[in-house]
């Protein structure tokens, strides 16, 4: 069984330590009875170490949102994989949509931050996904598969076993508009399919692939019900405890 994880990515809200302090102590006591979900916050650089001071006795681990691939340099407005294991970060995601789109990262790119990311122990949490016109002319699994093949490029089994995935239809993500259980599904076993050819099927059964797109206390149970998606990848909805409860429960109770 492929434990369920629930990434919480803040994005750029919650960046001051009152306003990161006030959402994760309304958390914490939510989450005591929570054992069959793994659980990651994403802060903001800016509140990380006060986040770590927080969560490092309870049952949620700190993520990052980025970072670069070398470990130091003269690369300014960037920041260092090693920096970020030192204050305690045990994740990071890598390869989001609007790293894509916004800032132009290539799958190339997130390649040479995967492997940095494996090489100092941080677990990446890797982000792959389609337009909307993309999908609309048919092509997911022709992206979906260049992604996967470029992305991971050049890793084996062993780090595979340490990475998360995350699909993110992007015409999903912020809109408000949520790919449906059976859209997902579809993907998530297209995704799995691609990587029992690139590895093998023991690898490909056990590699956690998340939904992320719009998850909301409302559907996230119709989602994760679903027999390869394993959990999800939540934006809006984690900046409030109590919705980011709601949704982490609903993974809680997936798991059999």
């Amino acid at each position: 069984m492929r434990k369920p994880i629930i990434g919480g990515n803040w994005k750029m809200n919650r960046g001051t330590p009152n306003e990161s302090r006030e959402m994760l102590e309304s958390l914490i006591p939510l989450l005591e009875e929570i054992y069959n979900v793994d659980i990651v916050i994403a802060a903001p650089f800016t509140v990380l170490t006060n986040a770590y001071e927080i969560l490092k006795n309870t049952n949620i681990k700190l993520g990052a949102q980025n970072m670069y691939f070398e470990d130091k340099g003269a690369y300014t407005g960037e920041i260092s994989p090693k920096f970020l294991k030192e204050i305690g970060v045990e994740y990071v995601i890598l390869g989001h949509s609007e790293r894509r789109d916004i800032f132009k990262e290539s799958d190339a790119l997130i390649n040479k931050k995967l492997k940095k990311a494996l090489s100092v122990n941080l677990n990446p949490i890797v982000c792959i996904g389609e337009h909307l016109e993309e999908r609309e002319a048919g092509k997911t699994k022709e992206v979906i598969k260049y992604q996967i093949n470029e992305t991971f490029k050049d890793l084996t089994k062993e780090e595979m076993l340490k990475i998360v995935i995350a699909y993110e239809p992007i015409w999903a993500i912020g809109t408000g508009i949520t790919a449906t259980p059976e859209q997902a599904e579809e993907i998530h076993i297209f995704i799995r399919e691609k990587l029992r050819n690139k590895f093998e099927m023991e690898t490909a059964d056990l590699i956690r692939i998340q939904y992320g797109g719009s998850i909301k206390p409302s559907n996230a149970e119709d989602l994760f019900n679903k027999k390869n998606i394993d959990g999800g990848l939540v934006g809006g909805a984690s900046l409030q405890a109590d919705s980011l409860f709601q949704i982490i429960k609903a993974a809680n109770n997936s798991f059999k």
